[in-house]
């Protein structure tokens, strides 16, 4: 599949599966700008690739994602990537932890997609993608606040792709498990802090309900995301991919 005259914005995208998207996307012949916070990530991902462009901005406000899609377009496709997770039972989980994690999971995901749908209506075509999670589908315990985010960020990909049915655009969820990319990481050093269990134990946690038995490798959510741009995807509408090894 080649993307060859495309150009694709892609949030988070300097660590994890955002630089797996970044490059994936780059092989495949596409334009690629990265946007995060931190300039240097942002150049390590975009380093020795000239068809990568890193830019900063911060996806909780809209001044910033006004000015990167600005400066940018134009753009057809758009990856709401950039996310964060933090866990705490419900009943320790502060309003500044719900605001973080709605900010940056949801109010980050609608910044993203309206901007990118505004630069992409005149190109009748185009591809929007938010990269949410299993817990944008069912519950999980000790992370409520992050949880009912990318709930809300599904919902709001469901209702973009209602909007834009017809157009020549698509709005679709990747959905997938713990992928293997430090916020895991982080998980697991949470784990194993909590509870006193080994390394071992606490990825065996998270792993217990895929069928496979392994985290999912951000490769296989770029192989998705690429498939959603490529042909015969353009009945692909209003869906939440799951990517979780078959995860029930």
């Amino acid at each position: 599949m080649t993307l060859d005259e495309h150009r694709v914005l892609i949030t988070g995208g300097g660590t994890g599966i955002g630089a797996d998207l970044a490059r994936g996307f780059a092989a495949a012949g596409a334009g690629v700008v990265v946007v995060g916070r931190r300039l240097d990530v942002l150049e390590a991902v975009a380093a020795g690739d000239a068809r990568i462009t890193p830019i900063v901005g911060d996806v909780t406000s809209e001044a910033d994602m006004h000015s990167v899609f600005s400066a940018v377009e134009p753009v057809d496709i758009v990856v709401a990537n950039a996310g964060a997770a933090e866990s705490a039972p419900l009943g320790r989980t502060s309003i500044d932890m719900w605001h973080r994690m709605i900010d940056v999971n949801l109010t980050g995901a609608f910044l993203t997609l309206r901007e990118g749908l505004r630069h992409m209506r005149s190109r009748h075509w185009g591809r929007l993608i938010t990269i949410a999670s299993t817990a944008g589908l069912e519950g999980f315990s000790y992370v409520s606040a992050y949880t009912a985010a990318k709930h809300g960020a599904v919902g709001l990909t469901r209702a973009v792709a209602q909007e834009v049915a017809g157009s020549g655009i698509t709005a679709n969820a990747l959905c997938p498990g713990y992928v293997d990319t430090d916020m895991t990481e982080r998980t697991i050093a949470n784990i194993v802090e909590m509870t006193g269990r080994t390394r071992a134990e606490a990825l065996e946690t998270l792993t217990s309900a895929n069928p496979r038995g392994r985290l999912i490798e951000p490769a296989e959510v770029t192989a998705a995301a690429l498939w959603l741009c490529g042909p015969g995807s353009e009945a692909i509408n209003g869906q939440a991919i799951v990517i979780a090894g078959g995860e029930p």
